[in-house]
């Protein structure tokens, strides 16, 4: 039995959010600099007292495409160029768009809801929370297909996902609940929207 994709081989929606978070960063570094917490607030970063105060909801989907230096833009945008593609291939294009985008959102509701429990304030951006939805919704897909999803295996998945883990809790300054919170996010968000497609036999 062979598994067959059915939405073919393009992935034109993940490589149009990878482009837009080079593109947007681009801009925010012509005007200002990324690495100021500051002008990154001011142009639509996470903060939790704008979006509850000021009722600024727009910051959930804003910052999510914003990152803090080129190395941040780089090692996301790399994972999510390898693993993007693939997700979007078997939910296909305007699923993987709404998925990308819940993840993202769920992973600031998530972070802020955290961080305000326990008496904190950050600022917040980046992909990363999206991109763990991602890889998420890759565990599940794979979980269904008998621990093999395209040429990504369960314990492939497994080992990028301590690694990135590992990365985030031994680093300063990365909010680990926002990567945690897309991570749940995504496996939830890939239950409701992934089908298996139906297997056809070879030739």
């Amino acid at each position: 039995m062979e598994e067959i994709l059915r939405y073919g081989r393009s992935a034109f929606i993940n490589t149009a959010i990878a482009a837009a978070n080079v593109l947007f960063f681009l801009y925010l570094e012509l005007i200002g600099s990324t690495e100021d917490g500051i002008f990154m607030i001011a142009h639509g970063a996470m903060f939790s007292p704008l979006v509850l105060e000021k009722h600024q909801y727009g910051r959930l989907l804003t910052s999510i495409f914003m990152h803090f230096g080129v190395s941040h833009l780089m090692n996301n945008m790399l994972i999510l160029l390898i693993l993007g593609e693939k997700l979007e291939r078997i939910l296909g294009h305007a699923k993987y768009l709404i998925f990308y985008l819940m993840c993202g959102i769920a992973a600031n509701l998530i972070s802020m809801g955290v961080h305000q429990y326990l008496g904190e304030i950050v600022i917040g951006a980046g992909a990363s929370g999206a991109i763990f939805g991602v890889i998420g919704g890759l565990v599940w897909a794979a979980a269904r297909n008998r621990g093999r999803l395209q040429q990504l295996t369960s314990r492939q998945l497994g080992i990028i996902l301590v690694i990135v883990l590992y990365y985030g809790f031994s680093s300063r300054n990365i909010d680990n609940w926002a990567h945690l919170g897309g991570l749940a996010a995504g496996i939830l968000l890939c239950i409701l929207m992934y089908r298996r497609p139906k297997a056809v036999r070879g030739a």
